[in-house]
């Protein structure tokens, strides 16, 4: 009869909960600062929507940080009728739209011969695409405004016969100074995407359109979705180049709406902070549309390792 040595107890778990990591003095400092930071974005906007739902009068009397007597959305809809909202609204579209769409599609156009074709002289091209932007808009504001008064255009096509005062002179200028920084992120985008899949496709007798139309404008739908989002955003709130290149009131985009609401000697700024609420609520409803495409098109990339 042999005896056995009964197993040894495995060893007690340490269940002390894990160390703290020591609080560091520079953690603190860039916590602080980001939340001054949000809170400089958020204060404004938070003081527009208090103000637009108080009377002037009473804000007059007690002043913007004080405890209001009683709300209404009255200026709302004050701020919809006087400043003729939905004529603006769609000036603006008749802008934006195929602005976005021309900028986007010429732009991948662009970005894939410097990504997939042998072009020559593709990395300067793309050097000179990413120069352009660091210009600043503001001194072409004479010679543009020059050119735009030469250029001839069909009745049909402007009531002043030339670029000048037209919806078509804004959409170009929008795509000319948004061309460059789409281009320069949708090639870095293309190089990401494996070179087999369009070798792939090149043996099997693709052509150029077919490999830029079925095969990669599809799997660029993450960045074309950001890069829509940014677009629509920063040309529907220009007001530089409305103010410069067009001079008809009834053409004028929907961020030149609220002067309508200043009055010649007296501005109801509650009035008008309702119509500023009002302009900005397209660009949210279309990031709110595509938020899961434009924070995919943005974080792409980032976890690989």
């Amino acid at each position: 009869m042999t005896l056995t040595a009964p197993a040894a107890a495995p060893p007690a778990q340490d269940r002390r909960p894990p160390a703290r990591r020591p609080v560091r003095p520079l953690r603190i400092l860039l916590h602080v600062f980001l939340a001054l930071v949000a809170l400089g974005w958020v204060l404004p906007l938070a003081l527009s929507v208090y103000a637009s739902l108080r009377p002037y009068e009473e804000t007059a009397r007690l002043g913007y940080l004080s405890v209001p007597e009683h709300l209404t959305l009255g200026y709302y809809a004050d701020a919809w009728s006087q400043a003729e909202l939905p004529r603006y609204y769609l000036n603006t579209l008749i802008i934006v739209v195929p602005g976005v769409l021309v900028t986007l599609l010429l732009a991948s156009f662009t970005a894939f011969a410097v990504a997939r074709v042998r072009v020559p002289g593709r990395k300067a091209l793309l050097i000179v695409f990413t120069a352009g932007n660091l210009m600043p808009p503001q001194v072409l504001i004479t010679p543009l405004y020059t050119l735009y008064t030469l250029v001839p255009l069909p009745a049909w096509l402007s009531d002043s016969q030339s670029l000048y005062d037209s919806y078509l002179g804004l959409i170009l200028i929008h795509v000319a100074f948004q061309f460059g920084f789409c281009v320069f992120v949708i090639a870095n985008f293309m190089r990401t995407i494996p070179e087999e899949i369009t070798e792939a496709a090149l043996v099997d007798g693709a052509s150029v359109w077919k490999r830029y139309w079925r095969l990669t404008l599809p799997l660029c739908r993450p960045v074309l979705a950001a890069l829509a989002t940014l677009e629509f955003t920063w040309m529907y709130n220009d007001f530089l180049w409305a103010l410069v290149l067009m001079s008809s009131g009834d053409k004028l985009p929907v961020t030149s709406a609220l002067n309508n609401l200043r009055g010649q000697f007296f501005t109801d700024y509650n009035l008008l902070a309702a119509g500023s609420l009002l302009v900005a609520l397209p660009t949210l409803v279309v990031f709110q549309l595509l938020h899961k495409q434009f924070v995919a098109g943005l974080t792409l990339g980032s976890t690989k390792g």
